[in-house]
């Protein structure tokens, strides 16, 4: 029996729609011979007819014929484009680019192809009929292939934005503590200092000869300041360290890290499925 290289859903589907051609093809011809008919019953009834009339006759015959052909030609064109626009519309709900070869409609061997696969199909009397009760709505194939693949890749890119919000939201957190405890010494050491100027100005203006010793604890407290601060800078760096120790942490990079070489490895597959340009 002729192929035309598809699976038996797809075949299926060709069928029906050259049983819906061969249907439309069948009504025109129809139309066609109608129009001879009733020139055979309406004009030729007499036997004998001059040249002016002859030419008369047929050209009233072959702007009918005309007509008729150039309707089927234009309905037929149309009917194919919205063929088209389904299996388009089809396939960018799954972000595909199909493409077609314009040259390959002419091929023909192809088209002896399926002419014989038309034969086939509807001049053998073992052959069953397919006949559809409901119509079907085009649906996206769940059989595998790039489908399936999409399908993957979709859900590891959703699974792989969830971490990272979590993650952020992790740090988030660790940030916002780390901001608490720097805003909390940096307050105590601006008090103290706040303490020890007015403490100093107050002992300049009762007693100047331990103004030498006020002035040294001041110098004292600034850098005690700036060791806390260093402290402080220290702590932070520590406390990074130890919250990118902490199981969640890990975790959460072990998990991003598997999802960005599932991604990777889903992309590889999808571009085998990818037309070449």
């Amino acid at each position: 029996m002729a192929e035309l290289g598809l699976n038996e859903h797809h075949q299926n589907e060709v069928i029906n729609y050259m049983r819906f051609a061969r249907s439309k093809r069948g009504l025109r011809l129809k139309t066609v011979d109608s129009c001879f008919q009733d020139l055979k019953e309406s004009r030729l009834v007499e036997e004998t007819f001059t040249i002016d009339e002859v030419s008369e006759v047929l050209n009233g015959l072959q702007a009918v014929v005309h007509s008729e052909v150039e309707s089927e030609l234009i309905n037929t064109a149309y009917t194919n484009v919205l063929l088209l626009r389904q299996l388009f519309s089809q396939a960018e709900k799954w972000y595909l680019k199909l493409q077609t070869d314009i040259s390959e409609l002419e091929n023909r061997e192809l088209l002896e192809q399926v002419a014989e696969f038309e034969k086939a199909e509807f001049t053998s009397s073992n052959k069953k009929p397919i006949i559809d009760n409901i119509k079907p709505k085009l649906a996206p194939l769940n059989e595998g292939g790039t489908a399936e693949l999409l399908n993957k890749a979709t859900n590891a890119l959703d699974e792989k934005s969830k971490l990272e919000r979590a993650l952020q939201d992790l740090q988030l957190d660790q940030g916002n503590q780390k901001d608490f405890v720097k805003a909390q010494d940096l307050s105590d050491l601006e008090n103290t200092v706040a303490a020890l100027k007015s403490e100093f100005q107050k002992t300049l203006n009762n007693q100047t000869e331990n103004q030498k010793s006020l002035e040294e604890n001041l110098a004292m407290a600034k850098h005690d300041l700036l060791r806390v601060q260093e402290q402080l800078s220290m702590a932070e760096k520590e406390l990074e360290k130890k919250f990118q120790q902490t199981a969640a942490y890990r975790n959460m990079k072990e998990m991003l890290t598997k999802k960005n070489d599932q991604i990777k490895d889903l992309r590889k597959r999808l571009a085998k499925y990818e037309p070449e340009d």
